[in-house]
């Protein structure tokens, strides 16, 4: 038994049985034990591997779009560019040699901002930062970034935002609980709590006893946040991460541990726990701030921003060896069987403002 799944287990016996939202806090960030706080998630040694640890061609389209979407915003100056969740660095590096090479004027004047909770990712990030010309500034939260035009990456961020469950019983929904069973071992209840029927989605009525929904407030709460600095002082963002275009019924809840999935109650602190981002609820937020959302694939929109191009380019001079690694990382991130069709994108940007591969009807 890992330390923090003890410390659950104790927390249920004195308390009771504890929301999805909170076990989910809890195994992700808990400052002595939570899985951000006390792991190195990323790469091959990892757990996972993310899409800027794949190819350099991700932060590098990654950076001419958010540099399409200054251009088109007027080149408001000063700027800050920022981004959030920003895993080891990598993105941020690339993106950094991208937009000095687009525009120096633009990279030297800019503020660049990393929004990381975790202290621990944070030296990391300062360690693949660290031979960078340009100021880099940390941030727990968007709130202490400045009051300017902000310019936002965020890959893989809603995922690990923790989110509630509600489950059918009987004619209506119950919040799913994490308790103890008569072994003492972790296990899911119904809980007596039920869920605004306006939160669910347009088939929730229609389903089946032990069906589960998902309501995500917190992920609420960060997007709306995010899209009312934008609405206040100008900006952009583009947001890509594993979910769905439309709203659904289903439990996306899952474990990774070592690239595989497991238990979600068998590991607290050493699995990263994620849930699948419900795309369309991101984007009614941030059109309610009176922004312009746009959504597609993660391999629609990398395609639109030429990565075949890209490929070509960076496989002229290299050997056979190279080009077909090259190949293989665009089949990774942009191709259908793999994180093409499974990834989506959100692009938020000022209204009437269009950026490629976007169109004013998505």
């Amino acid at each position: 038994m890992t330390r923090l799944k003890a410390r659950i287990a104790d927390l249920i016996e004195a308390l009771g049985p504890l929301p999805v939202n909170e076990y989910m806090a809890l195994c992700l960030f808990d400052p002595e034990d939570g899985y951000y706080t006390t792991r190195e998630p990323f790469g091959a040694a990892g757990d996972f591997i993310t899409a800027p640890e794949i190819s350099q061609m991700f932060g590098e389209l990654v950076a001419v779009w958010l540099y399409q979407a200054w251009l088109a915003s007027g080149r408001p100056k000063p700027v800050s560019i920022a981004e959030i969740g920003p895993g080891r660095g990598t993105l941020m590096k690339d993106m950094l040699r991208t937009l000095s090479r687009l525009d120096p004027d633009l990279a030297n004047g800019a503020a660049f901002a990393m929004v990381e909770t975790s202290p621990r990712l944070t030296e990391v990030q300062k360690r693949t930062l660290g031979a960078t010309p340009f100021a880099i500034g940390w941030h727990e939260t968007i709130d202490t970034l400045p009051q300017q035009p902000l310019f936002i990456v965020g890959n893989e961020v809603f995922d690990a935002v923790p989110i509630r469950q509600f489950v059918r019983a009987g004619a209506g929904w119950r919040e799913r609980m994490v308790g103890l069973d008569e072994t003492n071992a972790l296990r899911f209840f119904a809980g007596a709590g039920s869920v605004d029927p306006t939160l669910l989605p347009a088939d929730a009525a229609d389903a089946p006893q032990g069906e589960i929904v998902e309501v995500a407030p917190a992920r609420a709460a960060l997007m709306a946040a995010i899209a009312e600095r934008m609405s206040k002082h100008g900006g952009a963002g583009l947001f890509l991460d594993y979910g769905h275009l439309q709203p659904g019924v289903g439990d996306t809840l899952q474990a990774l541990r070592k690239h595989g999935h497991e238990d979600v109650l068998a590991n607290p602190g050493k699995a990263d726990l994620t849930t699948h981002v419900d795309f369309a609820a991101l984007a009614a937020i941030v059109r309610a701030h009176g922004l312009d959302a746009h959504l597609s694939t993660q391999g629609d929109f990398l395609l639109g921003m030429g990565i075949l191009e890209r490929a070509g380019r960076l496989g002229a001079d290299a050997d056979q060896t190279a080009r077909d690694k090259i190949a293989d990382d665009v089949e990774r991130l942009a191709g259908p069987h793999a994180m093409g069709e499974l990834f989506k994108v959100l692009a938020v940007l000022p209204r009437g403002v269009t950026v490629r591969p976007f169109a004013m009807a998505d």
